[in-house]
């Protein structure tokens, strides 16, 4: 096992996992300030980003796989996010469905690509 790339993926995932879970905290422990209104939604987008990266870069999986899971696991935790932010309605601007849309439709493709691989 290659553990630098070991160590690189669990700790872009357990930052990633920490921004999704407290985006303020992360950012007034590594920038020194709060985050608030819609930054905290970047903030938790961005955690599903390296979530998802660290996925995709785990050792051991095969290589034509990994993206595919990294890529599957983004696109799901995105548009349930999306679609959780919709329905609460307090930030809904009008790219904001049609991004759920295709969000949803590139997990559902990806989805089935790496199934077959299987």
């Amino acid at each position: 096992m290659n553990k630098p790339l070991a160590f690189a993926a669990l700790a872009e995932a357990a930052t990633g996992l920490a921004l999704i879970v407290v985006p303020s905290v992360v950012a007034r422990l590594l920038l020194g300030t709060e985050l608030s209104g819609i930054a905290v939604a970047i903030g938790r987008v961005a955690g599903i980003s390296l979530l998802s990266l660290g996925f995709a870069c785990w050792p051991g999986r095969e290589p034509t796989r990994a993206p595919l899971c990294g890529m599957a696991t983004y696109g799901l935790l995105v548009t349930l996010y999306l679609l959780h932010l919709g329905i609460r309605g307090e930030w809904v601007g009008p790219l904001l469905w049609p991004a759920v849309a295709l969000h949803g439709l590139l997990t559902l493709l990806l989805a089935r690509a790496w199934f077959r691989f299987r």
